[in-house]
């Protein structure tokens, strides 16, 4: 049996367990996302019922002697970003994206970081669009799913900014005759390649996104995005 102590982490999803108790869905730096028995957490008594609530900055503690932990500590370690409105729509999108994306047990520190600080920004009322449509990529690519973003997947020509691609999720763009139904522009592709977005970019960018990551996901679309259409 494992013992892990003090992780930093953030809850992404908790679902009932038995009367008293809750399994809480984590995403963790060092251990990346998880699932532990928080036990008792439901009683009024529980030092920890205020504490495992999505956006908060934790520091978790957990036996693990299968895939599901048992919570053993849950501290607060810093006041959580003030999300509110279309924020938090934004900010349950991500975690739902998580959830979907990440194999429990595989660390991604680097997703773990990102979050943060799209957390952080979603808070200080950011432009969300250009914020979401960059850590999709970022996921995406950490997940084995990198896009192709600044050539052709057929023939390796360069993306020409005034040219009309077809974007094929497992493979990438491929030059088309022009604008059309899910077909996106050689200027935003080499803006998300670039991460420099602009408002002319992102309804092609996010129609676009929206298909390949639908391609990963499967038949099963997103619960979140009938809330808000990220």
């Amino acid at each position: 049996m494992s013992r892990i102590q003090l992780e930093p982490a953030y809850i992404l999803h908790s679902r009932s367990f038995r009367e008293t108790s809750l399994i809480v869905e984590a995403l963790t730096r060092e251990h990346g996302r998880i699932a532990v028995v928080a036990r008792g957490v439901k009683s009024p008594r529980s030092r920890w019922r205020n504490v495992l609530q999505p956006f908060r900055p934790l520091l978790l503690s957990w036996n693990q002697k299968s895939d599901l932990g048992t919570l053993t500590a849950a501290d607060q370690v810093a006041s959580p970003p003030a999300l509110q409105g279309q924020a938090l729509f934004c900010g349950l999108y991500l975690n739902e994206l998580l959830i979907r994306l990440l194999h429990r047990g595989d660390p991604h520190a680097e997703v773990f970081e990102r979050y943060r600080h799209v957390l952080s920004e979603l808070a200080a009322d950011t432009t969300v669009q250009p914020l979401l449509r960059i850590f999709e990529k970022h996921l995406l690519e950490a997940t084995g799913y990198a896009m192709l973003l600044d050539r052709e997947y057929d023939s390796g020509a360069d993306i020409q900014p005034q040219g009309w691609y077809d974007y094929q999720p497992m493979r990438g763009p491929k030059r088309c005759a022009g604008p059309g139904k899910n077909r996106v522009s050689g200027a935003a592709l080499l803006a998300l390649h670039a991460e420099i977005l602009d408002a002319d970019n992102l309804p092609e960018l996010r129609m676009m996104m929206r298909s390949v990551i639908g391609y990963h996901l499967g038949d099963k679309p997103l619960a979140s995005l009938s809330l808000f259409p990220a």
